[in-house]
């Protein structure tokens, strides 16, 4: 059954049809709390959708209406609209991650991106620019064996929760936390893999080609409009090598996930040399 048909028979509200059609279709499950973006027009029924998300999923303790992010450090805008808290221990993959849903970013939508992320870096230095509370760089300390990785970030919130995951997944041998600036505080000519999983990455490519050691990999995330997805991702990392006299060959170029109508997440691999 459809999330939003399964929605409406746990709604205790009398609907009109218009409201019926826009009740929500899905929604994120993050440890114990369940997210869900709410139309505008339904605003006021959020406290009925939330209790009959909380009647579905009764392990969970708090729905919080997802209302977005803002500013470039990327802070949620969340409202609890039924239960209480917005703090959990969210597990996937034999990885676990404490966060504050209303305070930092965590997406359930790029779980295959995460995955993938496990299977790389075996022996290498890696280099996570734009750590968040380690949703990339926790993966690989986990399941391949990395010889070292930097983690850096700028939110202080973040950082936190940085910190505390590290030790939660037992890899402080591994991670190493920065709290900062990448453009001012990540080493150069150092790293085998960098990590660029912030959409305001591409004004921070040429410090990471000069981070590489002499080459290796670059992981470039972007928002970009979906004709544009093949392309213009690999040509801006393209760009930042030959304007440091290197060369970058493109490995893939993967959707993590639609992010707007048009518009896609995607990240692109390149060998830098």
């Amino acid at each position: 059954m459809k999330g939003h048909q399964l929605l409406k028979q746990r709604l205790k509200a009398p609907l009109a049809e218009h409201e019926k059609i826009l009740l929500p279709r899905g929604w994120q499950i993050l440890g114990d709390l369940v997210l869900v973006n709410i139309p505008t027009k339904i605003v006021h029924l959020k406290h009925e959708i939330g209790d009959a998300l909380l009647d579905l999923y009764p392990r969970c303790k708090s729905a919080l209406w997802d209302k977005g992010v803002r500013g470039t450090l990327r802070t949620p805008e969340i409202e609890v609209i039924a239960g209480s808290g917005t703090r959990t221990v969210h597990k996937e993959n034999h990885c676990k991650f404490a966060l504050d849903a209303s305070r930092v970013m965590f997406s359930a939508g790029n779980f295959a991106e995460r995955v993938r992320m496990s299977t790389v870096g075996s022996n290498e230095r890696v280099l996570d620019m734009f750590s968040g509370i380690g949703q990339l760089s926790i993966p690989i300390a986990v399941h391949a064996g990395p010889q070292s990785i930097v983690a850096i970030e700028l939110n202080s919130v973040a950082y936190r929760y940085l910190r505390q995951n590290i030790l939660l997944n037992n890899v402080n041998s591994i991670v190493r936390p920065i709290l900062g600036n990448c453009a001012n505080v990540a080493p150069s000519a150092q790293f085998d893999r960098v990590i660029m999983g912030h959409f305001d990455a591409c004004d921070y490519l040429h410090k990471a080609v000069r981070c590489l050691a002499p080459e290796g990999i670059i992981h470039y995330h972007e928002l970009v409009p979906e004709e544009l997805m093949y392309k213009r991702p690999y040509a801006r990392v393209e760009q930042a090598a030959q304007a440091l006299a290197k060369s970058a060959d493109l490995l893939s170029t993967r959707k993590v996930k639609d992010y707007a109508p048009g518009v896609a997440h995607v990240v692109v691999d390149a060998r830098i040399s």
